[in-house]
């Protein structure tokens, strides 16, 4: 598995954002399974773990948003921030905002070494992402000390969602406590190991000796590996090497992926045969094809309590409901945009769309959605709008002039 480095930064897909895929930090120099898992033990046990962990209290609970399907939380302990971080179970590291690591430096930890890494921007510069220790991350009553981080200037995703965003915070960060990412409720659950007496639900061990959230998960009697990725907002992406996978609904080209390591064309498609986690099954999900490691994310995370328990590599799944879960269908408006303060450029159409017909080309610039500038569409006021609404009226600048133009929604998985 090797992200090329120099594409575009995050722009969502039609219907949904782009997944940010942190992940790549994790693989980013691997080829294969045992490839991931020798370059995860370097990340997790040199990188991303904070040298102290302290909660003042047994059980600490900070409030959540869910921004279309991304897990974000919020923290203020002093005169600055609020600090606004997405939580991303997938990725290695803790990225933060220049600003946040200058506000609240520390000393290196002792033998740490974390290696700088190039990614090229969606206005073509390139970045290096240089590592640094931060002195604290405190979220609600839980302090992480001196916490080795790479710094990432989050201006850019901040347009991408809406908001200022300060960060993105890595799995490693909770490595001694039991922590829930409880999507139903919007809150983040960190607790002291010793605070957990039993935790109920369809708990599933991680399959690898580094205590990296991947486990085991089937379909259509085939075993193989996941990612529990709650920084990509799809459901399922799919590497289907071995699996000789059965779909209802056979994979498309969808919109461009655009990560902060490179884009790549969707395939998406949905399945004939359930997902098995654990006890859990997801009917028929919709599946985005890929040759990396496969992942679960958002679409499917968000109807679940997940509990994670470092020390004992497991991970439970809690639902209200003990039925199989049923996913709707995917819909979009075919285009997918990098985005900036003052516009949206559309980033790729989808093939076949309502959008393509209408003789929209990637390049063309969108000043206003509905009537409102760009401005005022956040990423999860947006993806509500492309998820209940037959049509969209976009606004796009044509050398001096706006030029409004209705282009319909469509299912892009039934």
């Amino acid at each position: 598995m090797i992200p090329r480095t120099a594409q575009k930064h995050p722009a969502p897909r039609p219907g949904h954002a782009a997944a940010l895929l942190f992940l790549a930090f994790m693989v980013v120099f691997s080829a294969g399974c045992s490839s991931v898992q020798r370059h995860l033990l370097h990340f997790y046990k040199r990188e991303s773990r904070p040298g102290h962990t302290r909660l003042s209290e047994p059980v600490t609970t900070i409030p959540a948003r869910i921004e279309a399907n991304y897990f974000i939380v919020e923290a203020k302990w002093d005169k600055h921030g609020p600090w606004r971080f997405i939580v991303d179970t997938g990725s290695s590291v803790t990225l933060l905002s220049p600003d946040y690591v200058k506000r609240y430096p520390a000393e290196k930890k002792d033998g740490a070494s974390a290696r700088s890494i190039n990614v090229r921007t969606a206005s073509g510069r390139v970045q290096k992402l240089p590592p640094a220790n931060v002195r604290i991350i405190k979220l609600g009553d839980a302090m992480f000390s001196n916490v080795p981080v790479l710094i990432y200037d989050c201006s850019e995703l901040s347009a991408h969602f809406g908001m200022r965003i300060d960060g993105i915070i890595g799995f490693p960060l909770f490595r001694d406590t039991v922590f829930s990412l409880d999507y139903p409720q919007s809150r983040l659950i960190i607790s002291r190991r010793s605070a957990v007496r039993s935790v109920p639900g369809a708990t599933v061990k991680f399959n690898n000796e580094i205590r990296a959230p991947i486990i085991p998960v089937s379909i259509n009697g085939e075993t193989f590996s996941a990612l529990i990725d709650s920084g990509s907002d799809g459901a399922l992406v799919l590497n289907p090497l071995g699996l000789a996978p059965e779909f209802s609904q056979p994979p498309r080209t969808g919109a461009t992926i655009g990560t902060i390591l490179g884009d790549r064309v969707q395939e998406i498609g949905r399945l004939s045969t359930p997902l098995h986690i654990g006890d859990c099954k997801v009917e028929q999900p919709i599946v985005d094809i890929t040759d990396q490691l496969s992942a679960i994310g958002g679409e499917i995370l968000k109807n679940y309590c997940l509990v994670f328990d470092s020390k004992l590599g497991t991970v439970t799944f809690q639902r209200s409901a003990d039925v199989p879960l049923e996913m709707g269908s995917q819909r979009s408006a075919g285009l997918s945009f990098a985005k900036t303060p003052a516009y949206w450029r559309v980033l790729s159409v989808v093939p076949g769309s309502p959008a393509e017909g209408a003789g929209v080309q990637a390049g063309d610039i969108v000043a206003r959605i509905n009537g409102e500038h760009v401005s005022e569409w956040q990423l999860q006021r947006y993806d509500t709008l492309v998820r209940e609404s037959g049509e969209i009226t976009y606004t796009f600048v044509r050398g001096q002039r706006e030029e409004p133009m209705v282009i319909p929604v469509f299912d892009l998985v039934k």
